[in-house]
């Protein structure tokens, strides 16, 4: 690592200026550089921008006086420029033009700001598309009082026919002083601009200087390499993400946990490479995980996760994980003895209730009536047990179905398994774990519906079949159904059409442990009267299992 270390240092050239000065001096001329070109470019936009808008208001102006019925009708009389003159002046000093001359078809004025030039011929050889062609248009000449802008356009009479021509026209001197004013205001924005930019670098240095702590570019190096040296030194996996979620850290032990010694994770977004990470959520709460389990590929882990904070805020996390070894094997073995033994429990505890009943039957004499219920619920009990043996061949799946067949026994709910039922795969433990979660909770739910409408004999119905790709379980009950309005939220977390507290996780659970394997869920109509849910789960084609029959 001193040999690493050392070579780096020997290919630093000395800093002359510091790094702060130097952020400041590239900032300000880069800065100057482009308002200097903006500045250029806005002022020729303006100047065209304005003559443009100039001539339109000349054209504008020239379009309304041509169509002035006085002004037409003043042509069939004896002196035009009598009446014409009194009518056009006015306009021309509200729109604030310098000339509107208005002249015959020989281009004699009828109209002229200087009195003395009226019924002299028009100067600027540019009446010809107005006269000839019949059309508006603007154009630039050189008139009686000097170089300007024009707006023209032929006088029609009321037969169509042009009989004159009228020119309105703005002084280039005038528009170039008003071009001026709007660049002289440009420049000094400008300059006013280049003056913030350079009190603006200047803070922009001294705060880069202090978010790397006062360092040099030659100190960061040295401290970047002894980081990498004491992450990838440590057995515990390590990855870090920036604001975005994007990794900008990991590693030999994780890559190692990923399967893969590339570098090709640094850049990705967490979401794409661990797509069940919490890390974002740790960026958003600013919240650290201690001890939580999870899973990279094939490995279950032990994860912490932690905020890094700068100057109060969440810049990113940092997670580090290690291989959980045998409590990971008896943590499963004891949620499996769990789901057995709750499954115990309430076939005990509904026999209890049989065995106190047939009891009482005894001793009031009524054998008759004691040995039918012995037969009854021997029977019932018998056909359950022999169907699931022969039908589903999960026992796991098995002990829920029948943890949960005399859980509703014991709350008076008839509950049912369609005789077309047949559960052949044996899935992976994920796929496993998820069928129990769902089975669990859809008929602890399906259960307690059937029991809230008091209209209807409770009943459960249930059917499951591994046919084709997927795994299809229907879950129905005799209960209140759920409104069409609310068949999608029914499946957010904290929402439930049950009253008290602690409800709405049931089916978020259900959703969620389905989304995991590309599951899905639907709610409708059932044929109890209540809801129908459909389960659908994919079978993993390439680790599919089949129990022998």
């Amino acid at each position: 690592m001193k040999s690493v270390i050392k070579s780096f240092e020997n290919r630093i050239k000395p800093i002359r200026l510091g790094l702060k000065l130097k952020l400041i001096i590239v900032i300000c001329c880069l800065l100057s550089a482009l308002v200097l070109i903006i500045g250029i470019a806005v002022n020729r936009m303006v100047a065209d921008i304005l003559e443009d808008q100039i001539g339109k208001r000349a054209l504008s102006v020239a379009r309304s006086v041509s169509l002035v019925p006085e002004i037409i009708s003043a042509f069939d009389e004896e002196d035009p420029a009598r009446i014409i003159q009194p009518i056009v002046e006015p306009m021309r000093v509200s729109t604030g033009a310098e000339f509107i001359v208005i002249g015959n078809t020989d281009t004699v004025r009828y109209s002229h700001p200087i009195t003395e030039r009226i019924g002299k011929t028009m100067v600027g050889d540019d009446n010809d598309p107005a006269l000839e062609d019949g059309v508006f248009y603007t154009s630039r000449a050189v008139g009686s009082l000097g170089p300007s802008l024009r707006g023209k356009g032929p006088i029609f009479s009321e037969d169509g026919e042009i009989i004159g021509i009228v020119s309105v026209g703005f002084l280039i001197d005038d528009i170039e002083t008003i071009i001026g004013r709007y660049e002289r205001e440009i420049w000094f924005l400008i300059l006013l601009f280049i003056g913030f930019g350079v009190f603006g670098a200047t803070l922009i240095g001294s705060h880069f200087k202090k978010l790397i702590l006062g360092l040099e570019p030659e100190e960061i190096s040295h401290l970047f390499i002894q980081k990498e040296a004491i992450l990838q030194s440590i057995h515990e996996g390590v990855i870090a993400i920036n604001q975005e979620g994007k990794i900008t850290m990991i590693n030999h032990s994780a890559r190692k946990m990923l399967d893969s010694d590339s570098d090709h994770y640094i850049g990705k977004h967490i979401k794409e490479v661990l797509p069940n990470t919490k890390m974002m959520e740790v960026l958003e709460s600013g919240q650290s995980h201690f001890d939580q389990e999870t899973t990279i590929g094939h490995n279950f882990i032990i994860v912490n996760r932690m905020p890094i904070v700068f100057d109060g805020q969440v810049i990113g996390v940092v997670a580090s994980f290690r291989d959980k070894t045998e409590i990971d094997k008896l943590t499963e073995e004891l949620h499996r003895i769990k789901i057995y033994t709750e499954a115990l429990r309430a076939q005990t505890h509904e026999f209890s209730n049989k065995l106190y009943t047939i009891s009482g039957l005894l001793q009031l004499n009524k054998t008759d009536e004691a040995i039918r219920l012995i037969n009854k619920e021997h029977k019932l009990q018998q056909e359950w047990i022999r169907f699931l043996i022969r039908e589903i061949k999960d026992p796991m799946i098995s002990a829920i179905l029948l943890g949960k067949f005399n859980r509703a026994s014991e709350l008076g709910v008839k509950m049912e398994i369609d005789s077309e039922s047949s559960l052949t795969y044996i899935g992976t433990d994920e796929e496993r774990e998820t069928l129990i979660t769902v089975l669990g909770n859809m008929l602890e739910n399906s259960i307690e519906a059937s029991l809230e409408n008091s209209a209807a004999d409770p009943r459960v119905k249930i059917s499951i079949v591994d046919i084709g790709n997927d795994i299809i379980v229907e879950v129905s009950d005799s209960g209140n159904g759920v409104p069409p309005e609310l068949a999608d939220k029914i499946f957010e977390h904290g929402f439930s059409t049950k009253a008290g507290n602690h409800r709405g996780l049931g089916l978020f659970l259900v959703k969620q442990a389905l989304n995991n394997l590309n599951g899905s869920i639907t709610a409708e109509q059932g044929e109890l009267g209540g809801a129908c849910f459909t389960i659908y789960v994919p079978k993993r084609t390439g680790e599919i299992k089949y129990a022998r029959a």
